[in-house]
């Protein structure tokens, strides 16, 4: 009975998602079958724990995530082979051409909202930094902040700094890519006085091998630019300064959809931005794109 009462509400909370076009995957119900989903590899953590909610609950779905860099994402999401699809920005005109021109409708809905962390080894004696330092940095001009380490170059967080910076190429010193999060965490850790850049989430819920790391770093407040929220003191990446938008490295996440009918990314769908999923979301450190309800009950 559980089960299909909450299989009802899926489908009901689901019902208005469905669009005009077929899918070449053999999805017909929102909670049963097999289907592919791109995940930005940013959100891994957040996302596994999603997932391993969602098959326990429902059994009956398989749904074998992808994780991989935004632009390797996004060149797949693209084709239409994959057509589920986690990431942190939305898409542009010309991006979204390819499903318009096959009159499919992505149905697109923003789950959470993560932080960028900037973190270095705790025995470094500077705590905080500037939006000002990083796009010092990212332009090639000398400042406060030497070097900058990411996850990929390909990654959404350069992406997103880069446009931060309003830089279409990253200079030639002072900035770094490796391969991916863990490699970060890992490299700052082994190499103090380097700033490693990477989402909140990874920190919050380290993957294994890397919880015994994660005490030797500390995660640096930072300020905004002038004029702009959070430019009165330097905040840290927590949800409620997200919330309050005090934090100024954020970025939204999403779950697009273009299977162009009943299938698993709509159940996904509804599952991430369900109460559920919110409550993962909260638990996890990001910020909920709705914060769940809390209830008390008063026993006289």
């Amino acid at each position: 009975m559980k089960n299909w009462i909450l299989t009802l509400g899926l489908a009901i909370s689901i019902c208005g998602l469905s669009s005009c076009g077929s899918s070449p995957e053999a999805n017909k119900t929102y909670t049963t079958g097999s289907t592919k989903v791109l995940v930005d590899e940013t959100f891994k953590p957040i996302l596994e724990d999603q997932l391993a909610v969602f098959d326990s609950e429902y059994p009956a779905a398989d749904i074998d995530a992808l994780y991989k860099s935004e632009n390797e994402l996004l060149k797949d999401f693209l084709t239409g082979d994959i057509r589920v699809a986690v990431l942190s920005r939305l898409l542009n005109d010309e991006e979204k051409n390819f499903y318009e021109n096959k009159k499919i409708n992505i149905r697109v809905r923003r789950f959470a909202v993560d932080g960028i962390a900037l973190i270095t080894h705790k025995s470094a004696e500077d705590s905080t930094a500037t939006v000002e330092d990083i796009i010092n940095v990212l332009r090639g001009n000398p400042g406060k902040i030497r070097s900058l380490v990411f996850d990929n170059p390909n990654s959404s967080t350069v992406r997103y700094l880069k446009e931060v910076a309003g830089v279409k190429e990253l200079p030639s010193q002072g900035v770094y890519a490796l391969k991916s999060n863990p490699e970060v965490i890992r490299y700052v850790n082994d190499h103090p006085g380097t700033i490693g850049v990477t989402g909140i989430n990874w920190i919050r819920q380290p993957e294994e091998g890397l919880e015994q790391i994660i005490p030797n770093l500390k995660v640096l407040g930072v300020r905004n630019l002038p004029g702009k929220p959070g430019s009165d003191d330097f905040y840290k990446p927590t949800q409620s300064n997200i919330a309050l938008k005090r934090y100024p490295l954020t970025r939204n996440l999403y779950i697009m959809n273009a299977q162009g009918g009943p299938g698993l990314g709509s159940g996904l769908a509804a599952f991430l931005y369900g109460e559920r999923g919110q409550r993962i979301v909260l638990k996890s450190g990001l910020l909920p794109d709705s914060i769940p309800p809390r209830e008390i009950r008063i026993i006289k």
